[in-house]
């Protein structure tokens, strides 16, 4: 059977746009004038071009652009503008479709379009791309498709995005200063190593010098230069080594939770993680609240949110210990893993039928307590990072001068 895509107008002349299966085109015309609409246009849909449509996207999305949170956040503002000001949810699509210049997302878009033509829901046609739309993502928009108020989801979508995406960016930019000195650092100390640091040892060894003569900071950089001028390959396979063995250690279930109970212990960067993980908790929960997600709904996809298994798990027993009739607080309590503040703010706002805007509350006030941490740890990392370079290039130089001197020595004797 037949499937066309048609534009109509109801009896209060809103136009909708939809496709439909159908024995032929005047019996799709027929069938929507009993239903109350008014056709003004009725287009047999191309099965080839279909199948083309279908074949060029999964190719660009395998291949394509990968869909960024900036990306994703100017999309669901503007699918939030345009569905407030009362455009057919197809039409949004088709001109976010033109809008975005990522060529991902585009491609992604058009087949989310398709879709809903065919007549699925929005949210499911965003299922379909785990990787590029969140379990919180898909969740609000379900909320708001069910409660008729997808503009105002999208829209607490968007402010939600644009809220993670400016967390990120400061600590981004807060630690590019001290991961430049650290590059700068090492080409440093390697330059001295691997080419000023041998001719030296050339020159002393022609002034008749002994290796057994040098002195011991010498001899060791001396073996160490060696070692990275001829067995270079060595380093390089155990960073690589390390690096996929953590990938793998974190890739099992006992593994990462390890890893995330290190990763909040570490000293100076565990309390910024845990306040990371604390401020997003607050701001996704509070998000799906709002926007009418079902508790027991939201916590499990705030869980999934944090991106800390130990801190999922003390989510998921709240929400265990909500579905049995009891409080959010007292699992939290329990998993020592939240605040004392926090968990008082959680209870007063179950208490006054206000959670969500309590829980506002506590995201803005950890998002500042990360933006000041993150501005202390950059001014304290600086100074001990230049410390530290000196007196590494400070030992090389001392290392390179010390068999001058014995030199110098023995010529004035």
């Amino acid at each position: 059977m037949p499937t066309f895509v048609y534009k109509a107008k109801d009896k209060t002349g809103q136009e909708v746009e939809q496709t439909q299966e159908a024995s032929s085109k005047d019996a799709l015309i027929k069938s929507l004038r009993d239903e109350g609409l008014y056709p003004t246009s009725v287009k047999q849909q191309k099965s080839s071009s279909l199948m083309k449509k279908a074949s060029k996207k999964s190719f660009n999305i395998s291949f394509g652009t990968r869909v960024g949170l900036k990306d994703l956040a100017i999309f669901c503002r503007q699918f939030a503008t345009m569905i407030n000001a009362g455009v057919s949810l197809v039409r949004c699509l088709d001109v976010l479709e033109q809008q975005t210049s990522n060529i991902g997302l585009k491609d992604i878009i058009r087949d989310i379009q398709s879709e809903v033509e065919g007549g699925a829901t929005l949210s499911k046609s965003m299922a379909k791309f785990p990787k590029v739309f969140s379990e919180l993502s898909i969740g609000l928009v379900r909320a708001g498709e069910v409660g008729g108020v997808l503009d105002e989801t999208l829209e607490r979508l968007a402010g939600f995005m644009e809220k993670d995406l400016e967390l990120r960016q400061k600590i981004k930019s807060a630690m590019t200063y001290p991961v430049m000195v650290i590059v700068t650092a090492i080409l440093i100390v390697s330059f001295l190593v691997m080419f000023i640091l041998p001719q030296f040892m050339d020159l002393f060894l022609e002034l008749g010098m002994e290796e057994e003569d040098f002195p011991a900071p010498t001899r060791f950089l001396m073996d160490l230069s060696n070692f990275m001028l001829q067995r270079w390959y060595i380093m390089i396979a155990i960073v690589v080594g390390l690096w996929i063995a953590i990938g793998r250690i974190k890739a099992t279930k006992t593994g990462k939770r390890v890893y995330d109970t290190v990763l909040l212990k570490v000293p100076v960067f565990g309390p910024l993680n845990h306040k990371i993980a604390v401020a997003r908790f607050a701001r996704t929960l509070s998000t799906l609240l709002s926007s009418g997600v079902p508790i027991l709904q939201a916590m499990e996809t705030v869980a999934g949110t944090v991106a800390n298994d130990v801190i999922a798990d003390a989510i998921l027993l709240s929400r265990a210990s909500i579905r049995e009739g009891d409080t959010i607080a007292d699992p939290l309590t329990e998993s020592k893993q939240f605040p004392p503040m926090v968990v008082q703010m959680i209870t007063i706002g179950e208490e006054t039928g206000q959670l969500d805007s309590m829980l506002e509350k506590v995201a803005i006030f950890y998002e500042n307590e990360v933006d000041s941490a993150v501005e202390s740890l950059t001014a304290a990392i600086e100074p001990v990072m230049i410390v530290v370079l000196g007196f590494v290039v400070g030992f090389i130089v001392i290392a390179m001068f010390l068999p001058l001197i014995g030199v110098i020595e023995e010529l004035a004797q």
